[in-house]
């Protein structure tokens, strides 16, 4: 028996900017995602995973670690990832991993350069052994000329000055968010399809006399709401949910500040973009899951599918990250894979960065002290109903916030306080912290004690 065949397989699937309940396996019957949702069938959905920080890097550096963007001062997109710190990556590499990406990785965003193949060498300093880093969305539109492997691609194609063009003029009236023009690509040049083409044909290529850990990152959903129009035609007069409220009432001066002058019918628009961008990135996954199927890998494979923060969508008239509001700190959570137990639904409170050591965890890998996150592996695997966290935190540059089954409390940079009643407000529209006093205090203290303990 060699080492593949003792060991598991790690595939580690995380798309960009996509909320929570976006999903057909969540209940949203306005998006097709059937490759996601057989996920979901074949192991486990969590309904309350959340991301430590709403924004790419902090988010992305923080599960590469497992430690939270507090304690690393992770506030915006300029940091990058200090090496003096392991990575899950390393830890796979270390334990006789093949450890391969494509896709986005954004642990050095000021570095604009990629590489023609996408192996920059300090993509092996991570603990990547196979790496293929993409340019993300905005990124691959920022250059005439090819700055990564995916750029390098389309140059070939001849593609990449009509993809530049466009995304110049995308940003030039209202930015990125507001824009919800179909790519100028054909279908199997847009970027997801290139990831997700690649994903499959390096699974179907590594050797099997070593177990591979595969992180695929997608760069959508996120914005500009770009999708092949082959997609975008599928959900063009479909109909989608309206926006959670039209104003934001209750927020403080930082958020209200982010309100968009945008109409019900270009955020509908905007959503059907979105709903089609999702599905192009299900399609894609069921390409990889293809894959693993023809070589004969997907009974020894753990699979995850997630994404680093959510999007605003519209809701309280905004858009983008960074908020603390559900839409951009609620993420999806999928796992499946040997030994875990088919179509369960968990209401567990679990972290982003809690996936770090849980995938170490089901390949075996030692325990890692030190770091922040928690494993989720003896719930997917031994004890269903064993309890994980009571309260989750996420932070960015402008709040910090806690939430626990009934309440979140969000304590933002100009000292305003928000509170809300997640059983009976889920939108998140009356903020009640005035009217409860002391359940603010508890909260607070709360808060202070789980930043205090990832801030030392």
């Amino acid at each position: 028996m060699n080492q593949a065949e003792r060991k598991p397989n790690i595939l580690f699937i995380m798309d960009d900017q996509h909320r929570f309940d976006y999903l057909g396996c969540m209940g949203a019957e306005y998006v097709r995602t059937p490759n996601i949702d057989h996920l979901a069938e074949r192991g486990i959905r969590f309904t309350h995973c959340y991301t430590n920080s709403p924004l790419c890097v902090p988010a992305r550096i923080s599960l590469a670690t497992g430690l939270d963007p507090a304690r690393l001062g992770l506030v915006d997109n300029t940091h990058v990832l200090d090496t003096r710190h392991v990575t899950m990556y390393q830890r796979f590499r270390d334990n006789g991993y093949r450890v391969h990406c494509v896709g986005k990785l954004d642990l050095n965003k000021s570095d604009r350069y990629n590489g023609r193949y996408g192996d920059r060498p300090s993509t092996y300093q991570w603990g990547f052994t196979h790496p293929e880093e993409c340019e993300g969305k905005q990124h691959a539109g920022s250059s005439p000329t090819p700055i990564g492997p995916y750029t390098h691609y389309l140059e070939q194609l001849g593609l990449l000055q009509a993809f530049y063009e466009d995304y110049r003029n995308r940003g030039k009236k209202n930015g990125y968010d507001q824009s919800f023009r179909d790519s100028v690509l054909p279908t199997e040049a847009f970027e997801d399809c290139y990831i997700g083409r690649r994903a499959a044909q390096w699974i179907d290529t590594v050797p099997d006399d070593f177990p591979w850990f595969s992180f695929v990152s997608f760069v959508g959903p996120h914005a500009p709401f770009d999708p092949p129009t082959a997609y975008a035609d599928k959900y063009r007069h479909s109909q989608v949910p309206e926006a959670a409220s039209g104003k934001t009432d209750g927020k403080p001066a930082w958020v209200r500040r982010k309100e968009e002058p945008i109409e019900p019918y270009e955020i509908a628009v905007s959503r059907r973009q979105y709903c089609a961008a999702i599905e192009a990135i299900d399609d894609q996954i069921g390409l990889i899951l293809d894959a693993l199927e023809r070589r004969g890998m997907l009974d020894n494979t753990y699979i995850v599918f997630t994404s680093d923060h959510g999007e605003m969508l519209g809701d309280h008239r905004l858009y983008g990250k960074t908020l603390p509001y559900e839409p951009s700190i609620h993420v999806p959570l999928v796992i499946a894979g040997p030994g875990i137990e088919a179509g369960r639904v968990s209401k567990a409170m679990v972290q982003l960065i809690d996936l770090n050591p849980t995938v170490g965890a089901l390949a075996g890998l030692p325990a890692q002290n030190g770091i922040d996150a928690l494993s989720i592996a003896e719930l997917l695997l031994e004890n269903p109903g064993k309890h994980h966290r009571s309260d989750i935190i996420s932070s960015c540059k402008h709040f910090r916030c806690i939430r626990d089954d009934k309440y979140k409390l969000i304590m933002n940079s100009d000292e305003y306080i928000e509170l809300y009643d997640m059983e009976s407000d889920p939108h998140e529209l009356h903020n009640i912290a005035s009217v409860h006093p002391e359940l603010v205090r508890s909260l607070s203290a709360q808060l202070e004690q789980r930043f205090a303990e990832v801030s030392r």
